[in-house]
């Protein structure tokens, strides 16, 4: 078996006219928060509102660009939050898809609504 990937659709909700763009993704629940390539974060107009202290694979720490608001769609569902731009590939972060209630099959290698609530996230709230 190999990575997981997925497809999201990111855009900028400050900027409505300017079109939605899809890109694959990795899925990566060891991760909290989305992270964008800068070629991304260019093509969506997207604000940056800070530098932010971020631990990275190898544990070192380091400052990367906190942008948005960005907004992610995956299938029936929608969130909103900041990312970070950093790396060479996109990642879906833990919080992200909590918020949209979404789950990672490793056995079908495939992102998916949470079976237990199709239609609508659910939330933990405790």
């Amino acid at each position: 078996m190999g990575l997981t990937y997925t497809t999201v659709t990111l855009s900028n909700p400050r900027l409505p006219n300017l079109a939605p763009i899809s890109v694959k993704c990795l899925p990566e629940t060891g991760v909290l928060m989305m992270s964008i390539t800068e070629g991304l974060c260019i093509q969506l107009k997207l604000d940056e509102l800070e530098k932010r202290a971020v631990t990275i694979a190898e544990s070192s720490i380091r400052q990367a660009p906190f942008v948005g608001p960005i907004r992610i769609d995956f299938e029936n569902r929608f969130c909103f939050t900041g990312a970070f731009v950093l790396g060479n590939e996109p990642l879906l972060g833990a919080v992200p898809m909590g918020e949209m209630d979404l789950v990672v099959n490793p056995a079908k290698q495939k992102v998916m609504p949470n079976p237990a609530n199709p239609n609508v996230p659910v939330y933990i709230m405790y």
